[in-house]
């Protein structure tokens, strides 16, 4: 009984200093405050050591490591997230604009696991015989933090395209409405209207390329990040597939039974392969990979979260069936 109430109270801590952690970095795009940015960090930070000890009182109280059931799962991959959070904050100093997609993350994973997820769903129970296996921690997790390493990845991609298409689309309705000004060599009124329009126009795009100059190292550093972070994921998902087909032919008799989350892990590998091809491929630069990168990020959410509450397959928790 002890280790419930712990539990409750690490759950509503963690969950309510992420909501604040998050309200500061979204801050942080607004107005450049190094104090504000530098208390998000220290803010996640408290937030990933009360979400390990909620994993850790669920682990005492329950006899196994919690990746059994769906808000365990959801808990763990908010805790993933946290910690990718932390080692971009250390990999990147300068570069606090990231936190303003790994914290969100955090958030929205956490809500969901103790919100919206049925009580009964978060209720703690035993193993079946099947994950009674040294290999559910190595299998499970490594899944989970490649979810959560490529969703990071893919929502840097998405935000790396939301922020590029709106600076393009402002830069060509400037130059577009240049173009379309056409001065005559007489002085008259309109022809002195024409030219203070062209001054405001010229003002404007100076004007345009200082604001942008923020925007294009946001850009940057998401298209740098998001290229590594994904790499990453890949690497993780990779390890979970083989250690998965391992511990199935343990369990079952049978390293692939084309099970939809087995067939669905299968996609998502290849659509991020395909992505990392693409980045080496000087022919695919920019926002090409990103529009890949950003399928991927839907295609995770289907294998993991799509089939499980659909309860399809022998990988699935079961809530929508």
């Amino acid at each position: 009984m002890i280790f419930i109430t712990l539990e409750h109270i690490l759950a509503h801590i963690s969950f309510s200093l992420i909501s604040v952690v998050t309200l500061a970095y979204w801050g942080t795009l607004v107005h450049q405050i190094e104090g504000l940015s530098s208390s998000g960090g220290k803010g996640m930070i408290v937030t990933f050591v009360c979400t390990t000890g909620l994993l850790i009182t669920r682990w005492l109280y329950s006899g196994h490591l919690p990746l059994s059931n769906l808000y365990e799962s959801f808990m763990f991959l908010s805790w993933s997230s946290s910690v990718i959070h932390i080692i971009l904050e250390v990999r990147s100093q300068k570069d606090r604009g990231l936190g303003a997609i790994t914290a969100p993350s955090t958030m929205l994973t956490h809500g969901f696991a103790t919100s919206g997820l049925p009580k009964e769903m978060q209720q703690s129970a035993m193993l079946v015989p099947a994950l009674q296996s040294h290999w559910l921690m190595m299998h499970v997790s490594m899944i989970l933090l490649s979810y959560a390493t490529l969703l990071c990845g893919s929502l840097s991609s998405i935000a790396f395209l939301i922020i590029t298409f709106r600076r393009n689309r402002r830069i060509l309705s400037l130059l577009s409405a240049r173009d379309n000004s056409f001065i005559w060599p007489f002085p008259s009124r309109n022809n002195l209207y024409l030219h203070e329009q062209e001054k405001s126009d010229l003002q404007n795009t100076f004007y345009l390329s200082f604001t942008n100059h923020r925007k294009c190292q946001l850009t940057q550093q998401l298209d740098y990040w998001s290229y590594r972070v994904i790499g990453l994921g890949f690497l993780l998902l990779t390890i979970g597939i083989l250690s998965g087909a391992v511990w199935a032919n343990e369990a079952w008799g049978s390293r692939w039974s084309w099970d939809p989350k087995e067939t669905w892990a299968l996609i998502t590998w290849i659509i991020f392969a395909i992505y990392l091809h693409t980045r080496v491929n000087k022919g695919w630069q920019d926002e090409n990979p990103a529009i890949i990168a950003s399928l991927g990020s839907f295609i995770v959410w289907i294998c993991y979260l799509g089939v499980d509450l659909l309860g399809i397959g022998l990988h699935s928790y079961g809530w929508l069936i």
